[in-house]
């Protein structure tokens, strides 16, 4: 008889075999965490993350960069341990071209009925997922109770649904494109304490400081829980590290904003994260 924790390694056969690009989700429905290699983006990211890098590990790091569709990889001794704690099967939508729209309550799911068209849905704890053929960027918060789940980003698999699987409207692609705010344009306090560095400074290596702010963007980009303090603290550690020397700019600043803002920070919950990171580091 099959052990019942293989379960989700079937399914996620299964899904790789039609296409679909699937991980394993640990309790609390979340990735595996990095193994000790990998931790804290050691080992560069995997090549199909926002910052291309060099990591080849067989385990199933990165969140939804670890999504594969090769079945020697899903069976392999390295996923072994994760299947056996496994508790569903997630998938990369946008690695299998299609976007899912995560409504989360029921005011949500009557937006979408009105606004938007019908396509394949799918029923969740507590709303439904609408899939859509066609890829995008992956964005939350979109709407009260609305997340878009697609490019660098998993969604649960929850079974096939019901309906036809429509194309990807505009509408839809719309709700991705926001006018940033003004506190996120320029944020409070940046141009003083950030910009009076002196002399030759090792933070300018372009590599140095890319690495050092995307990883501070992966590490609130992967944020499974506790945004808000997640936010604050990877503020503080981009300031401790690039702050006093004058390299950090309204560029890269911003960058880390926008993530923010993508696990659903609001402008002002971003500004006052910054402004509280700037006064404990006395800045």
């Amino acid at each position: 008889m099959t052990q019942p924790t293989l379960y989700p390694q079937h399914t996620a056969l299964s899904l790789a075999a039609s296409g679909v690009p699937v991980l394993p989700l640990r309790r609390g429905k979340v990735p595996f965490g990095n193994c000790t290699a990998c931790a804290d983006n050691a080992c560069g990211g995997r090549p199909n993350m926002k910052v291309p890098g060099p990591c080849r590990c067989p385990a199933p790091c990165h969140g939804w960069a670890a999504a594969t569709t090769d079945p020697a990889i899903i069976v392999s001794p390295a996923w072994a341990s994760a299947w056996r704690q496994a508790v569903c099967v997630a998938y990369h939508p946008g690695g299998a071209g299609l976007t899912v729209l995560d409504l989360d309550d029921a005011d949500a799911i009557t937006w979408a009925r009105t606004a938007l068209p019908a396509t394949r849905t799918v029923p969740t704890t507590r709303g439904e997922h609408w899939i859509y053929r066609g890829a995008m960027r992956s964005v939350n918060a979109v709407r009260p109770g609305v997340d878009i789940k697609s490019t660098m980003a998993y969604a649960r698999w929850l079974g096939h649904g019901t309906g036809t699987m429509a194309t990807l409207p505009d509408a839809v692609r719309a709700l991705a494109v926001k006018e940033p705010s003004p506190a996120l344009r320029t944020p409070q306090t940046l141009s003083g304490p950030l910009s009076g560095g002196q002399g030759e400074c090792p933070h300018r290596t372009p590599a140095f400081l890319e690495r050092g702010v995307a990883m501070a963007e992966q590490r609130i980009t992967e944020a499974s829980s506790a945004v808000h303090a997640t936010v604050y603290r990877t503020f503080l550690a981009v300031l401790s590290k690039h702050g006093r020397c004058g390299c950090l700019t309204d560029t890269h600043v911003t960058r880390l904003f926008t993530a923010a803002q993508a696990k659903g920070e609001t402008a002002r919950h971003c500004t006052d994260a910054w402004t509280n990171a700037l006064t404990a580091l006395g800045m």
